[in-house]
Parts: structure tokens; sequence; C-alpha cells
């Protein structure tokens, strides 16, 4: 039970992760009808800059600031150089373009700070353990991951559902053009939108780098899980996206725990190793696809013409 409890919160941990990359990757995707395959460099550039403004200042509170502007300075510089370009094109061009920024982002990362993977440090002040129940200690910054991740879902549940900004991003989600006739600077909501997907990436980077490796090409396997949390909660939907990335979290993270001791019964020890993370991935795909068949439009679609 305790294993159960602690493989809880890590599939949470991953989960808020995965919602603050999809949160942005849906609202462009659902107003804009952009494929943007270049959100995950947001991420990656975000991770970067927090980590070595981190380990030259020995500052957390530098830090973050420092991973938020670099990503949201990216962000908008791509929006408005590149993206206003695109928004008349089909999503092959969309794809194209924005792989081909991928690719740029990530050989630009090489020439700045090498091949060499970069290690990010965990904040002393989060450096310990919170034990959840007696005899369950838990990392205190995964623990803190987990806080500011359901922190920012309430906050954007705020501003989408309860501010005049969210009803101009609902009603460009339903109908843009219909939105635009109404009087909704469509401009302005497409880089406003673009640069909070972007600050919302920048801020999942920054907080997986001390998880994970922080690396060029680091948002890559990311943004495919995302775009799956997308499908399954349905395109332009936050609560959609908030729902869905917790779900993959703990699919994820449940079946990599538990699967391969259930191999290890009958397989070999070497061939358990392999298929347990390996069918626990696909498990993700497989849910995927259910939902696609049911509800072509994801769980929670938002109401559209």
């Amino acid at each position: 039970m305790l294993l159960l409890l602690i493989q809880a919160f890590n599939g949470l941990q991953f989960g808020v992760m995965l919602f603050l990359m999809a949160a942005g990757l849906t609202l462009v995707f659902g107003i804009m009808n952009v494929v943007n395959l270049a959100h995950g460099s947001l991420y990656m550039i975000g991770a970067y800059v927090c980590a070595e403004t981190y380990d030259a200042t020995g500052s957390f509170a530098l830090a973050i600031p420092s991973g938020l502007a670099a990503a949201l300075a990216t962000g908008v510089v791509i929006e408005i150089g590149i993206f206003r370009v695109l928004y008349a094109r089909d999503h092959l061009d969309q794809v194209l373009a924005t792989f081909g920024l991928t690719l740029f982002f990530n050989d630009l990362v090489r020439v700045i700070w090498g091949s060499t993977a970069v290690y990010a440090t965990v904040p002393r002040f989060l450096a310990g353990q919170v034990h959840i129940i007696t005899g369950a200690p838990y990392p205190a910054y995964r623990l803190a991951v987990i806080v500011v991740g359901f922190a920012v879902a309430a906050l954007l549940y705020l501003v989408i559902s309860h501010t005049r900004f969210g009803m101009v991003v609902r009603a460009g989600a339903s109908n843009r053009v219909m939105a635009g006739a109404l009087g909704a600077n469509i401009v302005v909501l497409y880089t406003v939108v673009f640069a909070l997907g972007a600050i919302l990436a920048g801020l999942a980077g920054l907080m997986a780098g001390p998880i994970f490796t922080v690396a060029s090409g680091m948002g890559d396997s990311i943004l495919i899980l995302a775009f799956v949390v997308i499908v399954i909660g349905g395109i332009g939907s936050i609560r959609g996206a908030f729902i869905a990335s917790l779900g993959v979290g703990l699919i994820d993270t449940m079946g990599r725990a538990y699967l391969r001791p259930l191999f290890g019964l009958f397989l070999p020890p070497t061939a358990a190793d392999n298929t347990g993370p390996a069918v626990a991935s696909l498990l993700i795909y497989v849910v995927m696809a259910a939902v696609l068949f049911f509800r072509p439009r994801g769980l929670f679609p938002p109401r559209m013409r």
C-alpha cells in the first residue's frame, strides 16, 4: 500500500507536468487551428535557462523568472515572425515549418550549451523529504511540483471561466470567425494565447529539470504525450486536458511500477524488464484509441457550432 501511495503521487507529479504542456498546446490548437510541433522547444528552453541561471547565481528565485522569460520571449518571437504566416496555410505546411523549428532549437542549444546533458540541482529548501504518512517519505520537490501544478490549474480555470479574457478565449475556441466579427482583436488574442502557452511550457520545463535530464531534444518525447492528452481530453478544452493529463500520468507511472513484476511471474527477468515499460507506454495509446472510437472529439470537447 505504501508503494501504491508513492506511485500515485509520482503519477500526479507527472500528470501535472503534462497538463502544463498540454494546456498551452490545446489552447493554441483549439483557437488558432495550428499544429505546433515546436511547443516542446519552449519546454526545453525554459529548463536550460533556469538550470544555467541557478548554477550561475545559486538563486532559485532568480532562475524561475529567467526560465519563464526566455520561454515567453521565444514564443512571442516565433508567433510574430513565423506563425502569423502559417495561420492561412494548411496543417501540412504547419507541421513541416514547426518541425523545422524543433530541429533548429535542438541544434541551437547544442551550440550554446554543448551536447553534454546539464544536471539541474534541486533547490536547497526543497531538497528534503516529506512524510505523507508514517513510513512513507516523499521528496519535497516532487510534492512542490504537484502543488504548483494544481495551483496553476485552478488559476487557469478562474481565468478561462470567470474573466472577460477567458470569455474571449472560449469564444475564439468555439467560433473564432464570429468572435472576430463581434469585436475581438483576433491578432492580439493569438499572440496572448501563444505567449500563455509558452509560459506554461517553460514552467513545465524548469520544474522538470531537477527530475529529468536537461538535454537537447528533451521536449520531443513529452510533446508526443501532450498531443495524446489533448486528443483524449478534447481539443480546446482546459478541463479535458487536466483530467486526461492526470489519467495518462497515473497510467504510465502505475504501469511501469507494476507491470514489470507482473510479467516477471511468467517471463525471464530480462524479458520482463523490457516488456513491462513497453506495455506501460502502449497502454496510453490503447486508451487514446478507445476514446477516439467511442468519443471522436474527446472526453470533454468544448461546445462548438
